[in-house]
């Protein structure tokens, strides 16, 4: 009888093509310790970008309060559920700082929601059962922790059941939103600015 505390072969092999992603150099990617109820088997990251990061002889670890945050949670179910329809389900958090001019959009959630899909479309990541919600939320700080400013955020929760057993196109296709959500240029390109002739 298999041992049920020890991941399976294909849960290793998946955990394995998430890690093989070549994350831009403005991300900084950092393994998390995922939350162990949600399925038998469970394997997570997080990305941070600044959209500051990495400028003007910025460093990429000094990143207290990133301006855009997220991580992927891979849940591996050997039983399969029908509502995932499949074995392995990926679950998504990222959480970004809006700009003044981006309060109160209407079609905000709109945008939010094609950060993703448009992420998973461009890294050819297949994929059945997308489901999320994009939420607008303020915040100000209080007690010790009392500061002048405002936080209005854009988060985005989404899941999502892969296609096949390779996920490093789901890896890439989640740190190319993180960078969509911090407003950061398509890789490759760099802003006017940071030009130089």
């Amino acid at each position: 009888m298999p041992d049920a505390t020890v991941p399976p072969p294909e849960f290793r092999r998946a955990v394995a093509s998430l890690g093989a992603m070549r994350p831009r150099p403005e991300l900084l990617v950092s393994a998390l310790d995922a939350p162990p109820r949600l399925a038998p088997f469970t394997w997570a990251f997080s990305v941070e970008a600044d959209a500051g990061a990495g400028r003007a002889g910025e460093p990429l670890d000094d990143l207290d309060e990133p301006d855009t945050s997220g991580r992927l949670i891979l849940l591996y179910d050997p039983a399969g559920k029908d509502v995932w329809e499949g074995t392995f389900r990926l679950v998504c958090f990222v959480q970004a700082r809006l700009e003044p001019e981006q309060l109160g959009d209407e079609m905000l959630p709109v945008v939010g929601w094609s950060w993703l899909t448009e992420a998973l479309e461009l890294e050819g990541a297949d994929h059945v059962a997308l489901g999320g919600t994009v939420t607008q939320t303020s915040s100000v700080r209080f007690g010790d922790i009392a500061g002048p400013r405002r936080d209005d955020d854009v988060e985005l929760r989404a899941s999502w059941t892969p296609v096949g057993p390779d996920l490093t196109r789901h890896s890439e296709a989640f740190c190319r939103l993180v960078a969509s959500a911090a407003g950061l240029p398509p890789a490759g390109i760099l802003p006017l600015a940071q030009r130089t002739v």
